[in-house]
């Protein structure tokens, strides 16, 4: 018999470094790959791995997060005790909201008393990826560990944004850092490090303890990676790690899209003609909630039309879609976008709403939602332009906010 499990999702994080597209929204709520919301990855990868007792914790700015969560992820009986619940910070069990990821899990650890399970998995709800849980939960208790960290390996030079597990050469847990210049590498593996997934599954009385301890620790900053990894190792418990590989054992695809740039080659590999990231796998769908908008369409071909041409290469069209004798290419286009005449979409991103009038030019762009672009407008192609009116990244990515008027 597979033991109780129950999951707690941490989904209230405010996402700083993907501002502006966080202005409005909590990180796990933000659009992505045209049809989803970052949270749709890991309530997907619970409800394929056979988890159906979930909770997430929100905070910041969460909600379009619960309205997307009420209308698309209402989906377990709950005559069968199986749920979807929010669970917002509330000071309940003192005058300070969630001061982090292991304090979010001690004021909410009543829930552990009236479900009762065997172990507790902790997921973060803004990375991309397909993981089975229960492998990892397996692993957890043939080795009979009182922790277990997933982690997946990583080149070194993109840790500085990610936290870092320290092995020393037995493959053994030594220590954590956050966000490291100088990442302990694996070793026999210069050049990678192991970074952490966010994912813990935690044996049910040990968590109770190692967080009413914490909590009673004034120089704690209540943080699984930097806090609890070190007290419990100080302790001598055993602290199990999952390396999040395939059969060949590679790493498999995960991504922090926590910056500007991640968040927008992660949705670039989707539009690859042989995508690292497959979302038409039919065995591990990935669920999302979606308005019911009319099949996408392209108008013109040529023929009695002065030449216009409706042009899709190498992209991903939404629902709703109509692309009127305008070029795209490269680019992924959420629901109900309008490309019009002449217009030229390439390397972007566009949310939902957004229209393209004729003759408007963008590249290696993100739109956000409900944006209108006039006609003959420019986007992309002179940065010293568009740090006039919008932001812009180090690597030359433009971000056009919600609520821009152009």
């Amino acid at each position: 018999m597979r033991p109780q499990v129950l999951t707690f999702i941490m989904a209230g994080g405010k996402g700083e470094r993907l501002l502006p597209l966080t202005k409005d929204r909590t990180k796990p709520a933000v659009p992505f790959g045209g049809i989803y919301r970052i949270i749709d990855f890991t309530l997907s990868n619970c409800i394929n791995s056979g988890l159906r007792k979930i909770y997430l914790l929100t905070q910041y700015k969460s909600a379009s997060l619960q309205k997307h969560i009420r209308l698309g992820w209402n989906i377990l009986p709950s005559e069968l005790a199986q749920f979807i619940e929010i669970l917002p910070a509330q000071q309940r069990v003192g005058e300070s909201w969630y001061l982090g990821t292991a304090d979010a899990i001690y004021q909410n650890l009543y829930t552990l008393g009236l479900d009762r399970p065997d172990d507790v998995l902790i997921l973060a709800g803004d990375h991309i990826y397909k993981m089975n849980y229960y492998e990892m939960i397996d692993f957890h208790r043939q080795q009979q560990a009182d922790l277990t960290v997933g982690v997946v390996e990583v080149n070194t030079e993109d840790c500085r944004h990610l936290g870092v597990v320290e092995v020393d050469s037995a493959g053994k847990i030594a220590g954590f850092q956050e966000k490291p210049a100088n990442p302990k590498t694996i070793p026999a593996k210069p050049d990678k490090a192991y970074a952490s997934m966010g994912i813990y599954v935690f044996k049910h009385p040990v968590i109770e303890e190692e967080l009413r301890q914490d909590a009673k620790r004034h120089n704690s900053t209540h943080d699984f990676g930097k806090d609890i990894i070190p007290q419990m190792l100080e302790k001598g418990l055993k602290i199990a790690l999952y390396n999040f590989v395939n059969q060949d054992g590679e790493a498999n695809y995960w991504r922090d899209i926590g910056t500007i740039e991640a968040y927008y080659e992660a949705n670039m590999d989707l539009v690859r003609v042989k995508p690292v990231f497959n979302l038409y796998d039919n065995e591990w769908p990935i669920r999302t909630y979606q308005e019911k908008f009319p099949p996408a369409k392209t108008v013109f071909s040529g023929e009695d039309s002065d030449g216009r041409i409706g042009l899709l290469l190498d992209s991903m069209i939404s629902g709703g879609c109509i692309v009127s004798a305008g070029k795209v290419k490269r680019s992924i286009l959420s629901p109900n976008v309008r490309i019009h005449s002449y217009a030229e979409v390439e390397d972007s991103i566009l949310m939902e709403g957004v229209n393209v009038s004729s003759h408007a030019k963008i590249k290696k762009a993100i739109i956000d939602k409900d944006i209108n672009i006039p006609e003959g407008t420019v986007i992309g192609v002179d940065q010293k332009q568009d740090k006039k009116r919008f932001y812009i990244t180090d690597s030359g990515i433009v971000v056009v906010a919600k609520g821009t008027h152009i």
